[in-house]
């Protein structure tokens, strides 16, 4: 398809702006073809408007009608073919095959959303049958059951260019819940936006949906965002980004006259705690493995291990020098973005100046290559408890080990922690039988636990969580990943007394959509 460079306003482009920019091809340094204009504030009020005003006939719409939707999202982004995939690959560097498997988890969660949407008990149908016998006072008739709760403003990220960006799991559950959505494509890979927003206009054309179900605005300042958070019609936010930008909205979202959720996503150091006998028993497994996941897409992960904790001991020097050895082998690679990469090296420096930090590899990249490579640094519990920065996350392929002189240090680092998205426990049986406390302290700490594995990598499914407290994410109680992540955008509404022609099909007495209800207490699929 032949860019445009404009805003997706519902069906129709536009370019209102004066303002342009262009992709850059972060290996080259080049500017890539097409310049996409900056959305100005009123074209991002029509988004928002022309999303709202769809909100009335969307929401009405059957889950069989927005599973469709759905589905045909998918179907219309893999139509696209290889010249989405080479466009991704010029805006972000990222290898094809990364692409190809990052496309076909994009287009998996549309379509197992779409399954949830027809199944329906995501909606959380209840019903309390009236009572009128029940002494002293009788009991009304109460059914309960989950709405979209309105329009819905997501910004895409910079390192998963499908999967969390403009078709990403924020935008595939907000259009399941039956909200309306408007997009901020991220700058770093404004093509790959625009044609993703192209196949989603399509299907949403091909499908009979409204118009405005779908908008997407482009730009690289601030106030394109802000505009989008401080609009009185939106109703909720989905972010995934840098703390600096997430807490940002968050602050901006509470200001308004009516304060809004803003689910933001904004990464974590995902701490690694190896005990003992682990490392007696396959130190140089985990070694290699540890290293892989700091090194996995460059380090650009959320869930990138960027804490390693261990006890004192010569096995524990021994995988620190293996856990070297394979890092130093690892090739320098480039970043999504110039800015990116300034902002690791910067990190790294920053880390790297505190007392009693230990360099064990780093391998030298050219300058000015927006490439980085590796880094491993050690220190103590102690230089960790004076300098809480070494526990803070740096965007890119590092990680810093923590040695500890007891299982009582280990433990209290796991008290001192914030909110991560994970944490991970190697251990032998015996290890985590007698380190149970470390569980349940770390329980606390993180959305999802690990044992014996690598926090890179976030399956999505029915069980999934990603998330976690604070600040991780600005609220512990959601998931951006999985199917849970649907809950994010909808709230209960209670009806009472009502005829049952007027209730929602959901909450009929013969359940016409035959989901599954809580009715008086049990589950069933039951009419009344």
């Amino acid at each position: 398809m032949t860019l445009s460079g404009k805003q997706y306003i519902g069906n129709t482009l536009s370019e209102q702006g004066s303002q342009t920019f262009a992709g850059i091809n972060p290996a080259t340094g080049q500017k890539l073809e097409t310049e996409f204009f900056e959305a100005t504030p009123q074209e991002v009020g029509q988004a928002v408007e022309l999303a709202n005003h769809s909100l009335s006939i969307y929401r009405k719409k059957t889950p069989q009608e927005k599973a469709a939707f759905l589905e045909r999202i998918a179907d219309e982004i893999l139509a696209l073919g290889d010249a989405l995939i080479k466009r991704c690959m010029a805006e972000t560097a990222l290898p094809e095959a990364r692409l190809l498997g990052e496309r076909g988890r994009t287009t998996g969660q549309l379509k197992l959303f779409a399954q949830v949407v027809r199944e329906g008990s995501w909606i959380d149908a209840r019903i309390d049958t009236a009572l009128p016998d029940r002494q002293p006072l009788p009991r009304p008739d109460i059914r309960q059951m989950h709405i979209p709760l309105g329009v819905v403003g997501i910004f895409g990220a910079s390192n998963f260019p499908f999967a969390f960006s403009v078709a990403g799991g924020d935008t595939a559950s907000a259009l399941a819940a039956g909200c309306p959505v408007v997009v901020k494509g991220h700058p770093a890979h404004p093509g790959t936006s625009e044609m993703v927003a192209s196949a989603i206009r399509k299907a949403a054309q091909e499908t009979g949906m409204p118009e405005g179900v779908f908008s997407m605005v482009q730009g690289t300042s601030h106030e394109v965002g802000m505009a989008i958070v401080t609009h009185p019609l939106i109703k909720a936010v989905g972010f995934t980004g840098s703390f600096r930008g997430g807490k940002a909205l968050f602050d901006a979202a509470a200001k308004r006259e009516e304060p809004i959720p803003v689910y933001a996503e904004m990464g974590s150091t995902n701490p690694v705690f190896i005990l003992p006998g682990a490392l007696q028993e396959r130190g140089e497994k985990i070694a290699d493995g540890l290293s892989k996941s700091v090194t996995m897409g460059v380090g650009q992960f959320c869930t990138n291990p960027g804490l390693v904790i261990t006890q004192t001991s010569e096995l524990t020097q021994q995988f620190l020098k293996q856990t070297a050895s394979h890092l130093q082998q690892t090739p320098a690679a480039t970043m999504l973005t110039p800015g990116i990469q300034q902002a690791f090296h910067k990190g790294i420096q920053h880390l790297k100046s505190i007392s009693d930090v230990q360099v064990l590899a780093e391998t030298e990249v050219v300058s000015g290559s927006n490439q980085a490579a590796a880094v491993l640094l050690q220190s103590s519990s102690k230089v960790l408890t004076d300098n809480p920065a070494l526990a803070e996350e740096v965007f890119g392929p590092s990680t810093v080990a923590i040695t500890c002189d007891s299982k009582e240090e280990m433990l209290e680092i796991a008290r001192n922690l914030k909110g991560h998205l994970t944490a991970t426990i190697h251990g032998t049986q015996n290890d985590l039988e007698e380190n149970r406390e470390l569980i349940e302290i770390l329980t606390t700490k993180v959305g999802r636990l690990l044992i014996n594995g690598y926090p890179t990598g976030v399956e999505v499914g029915y069980a999934m969580v990603h998330g976690g407290p604070y600040p991780a994410t600005t609220d512990a109680r959601s998931t951006s990943v999985g199917t849970a992540a649907i809950k994010r955008f909808a709230r209960p509404v209670c009806y009472q007394d009502f005829p049952d022609s007027l209730l929602p099909e959901a909450l009929q007495n013969q359940n016409p959509q035959g989901i599954w209800r809580l009715l008086n207490g049990e589950w069933t699929k039951n009419e009344i």
